[in-house]
């Protein structure tokens, strides 16, 4: 379907009340001819045909997005991305079920305006769920039908009357009110007018500094080395208990290794201890030993 775009050669973006006036020249279709348009697509990809289909709906996508104006985003990017939701649906639509194009179009049409507004409005993303999407489209209207659009945060009553119209969890219209409410701001504003400083000279990183992330890191790894050559000085059976008993997410029991070694569960027990002391003992003189040659 790219190729609907490109061979109707209009776009929006360059001067939109040209536009406007360049797509009320293309001549609406009956249910006969879009059927018969609508088949030669499906069936033969007639390009010429699709065109039409497209072409013929331009109008209507121009309407739906004139409604999108209040988000603050540019009304020909709405438009462009509307004819991009057109071309799904001419791409989808099935002329045997019996309605009109329009009638099917116009739900793409919304879509793809829905998803490039939800996606455009705010850095942060605005909806994921369709609870927030249903929030992000209506709360604005509800507000202004409780006169509460300048209200700041909702009284509690508002926000038990949202929520039931829209079906939606309360606390998900408080979040969505907050976050409608607070626009964007960029980390390179002045704290103060008269100030150097920006916002983002204020933000603490939390995390270790590489100094300290590699100190730990050679720490671990001389620790992994002490733990390795202990583990080959003991026994295969006593590396074996501490590995299964010690050093896995879930221990073996003493019953699984007594019955796997025909010793009572005791001795297992015994094996372990003196196996873990001879560990230790090894690691100590070991690290010692290390400081000692620095």
């Amino acid at each position: 379907m790219a190729q609907v775009a490109r061979q109707i050669d209009l776009s929006p973006d360059q001067n939109l009340s040209r536009y406007l006036q360049k797509i009320r020249s293309f001549p609406m279709l009956d249910a006969d001819e879009e059927v018969a348009l609508a088949r030669r697509w499906q069936e033969h990809e007639d390009q010429d045909a699709a065109d039409r289909l497209v072409s013929s709906h331009l109008r209507l996508v121009a309407k739906i997005a004139m409604g999108f104006r209040g988000y603050g985003l540019p009304v020909a990017d709405l438009i462009s991305e509307g004819n991009v939701g057109m071309m799904q649906a001419v791409n989808r639509f099935d002329p045997d079920r019996g309605f009109r194009l329009s009638t099917y179009a116009m739900w793409w049409i919304r879509a793809a305006i829905h998803e490039y507004i939800l996606h455009s409005w705010s850095l942060v993303k605005m909806g994921t769920t369709a609870s927030q999407k249903k929030l992000f489209f209506n709360l604005r209207r509800l507000k202004g039908t409780l006169q509460a659009l300048d209200a700041g945060d909702l009284a509690p009553e508002n926000v038990s009357i949202i929520a039931k119209q829209l079906n939606v969890p309360e606390k998900d219209v408080v979040s969505m009110n907050q976050r409608l409410a607070g626009p964007d701001h960029s980390l390179n504003t002045p704290v103060r007018e008269e100030g150097e400083g920006e916002w983002q000279d204020w933000l603490e990183d939390k995390r270790d500094n590489q100094e300290t992330v590699y100190g730990h890191g050679e720490e671990l790894d001389r620790r992994r080395s002490l733990l390795v050559g202990a583990m080959d000085r003991l026994s295969e059976r006593e590396r074996h208990i501490i590995v299964e008993r010690r050093l896995k997410d879930s221990p073996a029991t003493l019953q699984d290794l007594s019955q796997e070694y025909g010793i009572s569960r005791e001795r297992v027990r015994q094996i372990e201890v003196r196996a873990f002391e001879k560990l230790q003992k090894s690691v100590k003189n070991a690290a010692i030993q290390q400081q000692y040659v620095c």
